[in-house]
């Protein structure tokens, strides 16, 4: 696991005094250490990129490699060569794995049920690679998603009833570890209390304000301009208004002027 220090074993308990011994990494076959009796040799080297600077480690007596703090750009083929009285190749195959981060649960309220029956979760990681993010019922399997490569972010739903007693588990491993987050049901799954509004429902309301405002002002400015011509009218205007404004009525001739109308003035 990175961060850990692996020793690869020569198989040999002590090196005769006519053994050279060399230990190459990679494709390339890159030589990373040496040890030679005769030539009084006991080295070893970064690397051709460095990434071996002061992490290797080499046993005197056996040959034996040890590399320290490892990360995942050591991992690969080791070959260790040893030549003397006869001559032996053994290559180790080494993979590093990161450590795992603990699984996170949370409730996704934009895709629980509209019927609030059903928790919708979403069990999530981050920056992990190699690895099985696994939904699990008590000791059954429910849904399993695995990753080779390295991933920025790995997830897996799960819907639930909010009445739901079993117990429920998001684990992600990979083949030497494993971390494991169990779901609480009563304090996660809790009801969404204020749902998403819908974009629609969002112009309408927004299309009726804009409606109520401009009526508001509309009636604002006719009583203003009406206001603001009362105050600069002239007195013809006035009259005329008054003239308009006053109720016509018709003068009716009564019986007595009818009768009185023709008669001739005594002079």
């Amino acid at each position: 696991m990175e961060g850990d220090s692996v020793t690869l074993q020569t198989d040999v308990t002590e090196i005769r005094e006519d053994d050279d011994i060399l230990w190459k990494f990679g494709a390339e076959t890159s030589q990373i250490a040496e040890i030679s009796k005769v030539a009084r040799i006991f080295t070893t080297s970064d690397g051709p990129d460095g990434r071996f600077r002061d992490r290797l480690k080499l046993d005197n007596q056996t040959g034996s490699l040890t590399i320290m703090n490892i990360t995942t750009e050591h991992a690969g083929d080791y070959e260790v060569q040893r030549s003397g009285v006869k001559w032996s190749s053994k290559i180790f195959s080494v993979s590093v794995y990161t450590r795992l981060p603990v699984p996170n649960i949370t409730m996704n309220c934009s895709s629980s049920s509209s019927s609030q029956q059903n928790c919708s979760l979403v069990c999530s990681v981050v920056n992990v690679g190699h690895v099985t993010l696994s939904w699990y019922k008590g000791n059954s399997l429910l849904s399993s998603i695995s990753v080779s490569d390295l991933s920025i972010s790995l997830s897996l739903p799960l819907e639930v009833e909010y009445q739901d007693k079993n117990s429920y588990s998001c684990v992600l491993n990979n083949p030497i570890s494993n971390q494991t987050t169990h779901l609480d049901i009563t304090q996660l799954c809790h009801t969404c209390k204020d749902p998403p509004v819908s974009v629609s429902l969002i112009l309408i309301y927004a299309a009726a304000a804009a409606g109520c405002v401009l009526i508001v002002v509309s009636v604002v400015t006719c009583c203003i301009c009406k206001k603001f011509r009362k105050k600069v009218q002239t007195p013809e205007e006035d009259g005329a208004d008054s003239a308009l404004c006053k109720p016509k009525t018709q003068k009716k001739k009564s019986k007595t002027d009818a009768v009185y109308e023709n008669v001739p003035k005594k002079r």
